[in-house]
């Protein structure tokens, strides 16, 4: 799920101030700390081959977060697609993929026990 922040609805719109909140963005109850994540990631990365091995080869940490720039290519594991551009606010559940169609800087908010996981297999992979 991605929305653009044109999409959120308002909440609070005074002089000076507009305050957007979606409500029900996922739902982080069963899981412990999260960690604050900054990736800048170039055109054409595409973490698929570092999630070979992984359930279903895909991403198992659900995120939070906010595309600051670029464009992104968002595939899961049910087979459906989804395309974040910059300024879009998301929410990937687990059993995702990535890549980058445009240079992107992005902001997550994950379970860092779960992503963690993730990340240090993916460094494994790169590392022979």
């Amino acid at each position: 799920m991605h929305l653009a922040k044109e999409a959120l609805p308002v909440k609070i719109d005074v002089p000076g101030a507009t305050a957007r909140q979606v409500t029900d963005f996922g739902d982080a109850t069963p899981y412990g700390p999260l960690a604050g994540e900054f990736f800048s990631l170039g055109t054409g990365t595409d973490i698929a081959p570092l999630l070979q091995g992984l359930a279903g080869d895909a991403c198992h940490a659900p995120h939070w977060g906010y595309l600051i720039s670029g464009e992104l290519q968002v595939s899961y594991t049910s087979g459906d697609r989804e395309t974040c551009s910059g300024g879009d606010l998301f929410y990937w559940p687990p059993g995702h993929s990535v890549r980058v169609e445009h240079d992107a800087e992005v902001i997550l908010f994950s379970p860092q026990a779960e992503h963690g996981e993730v990340l240090d297999h993916m460094i494994g992979k790169m590392s022979g």
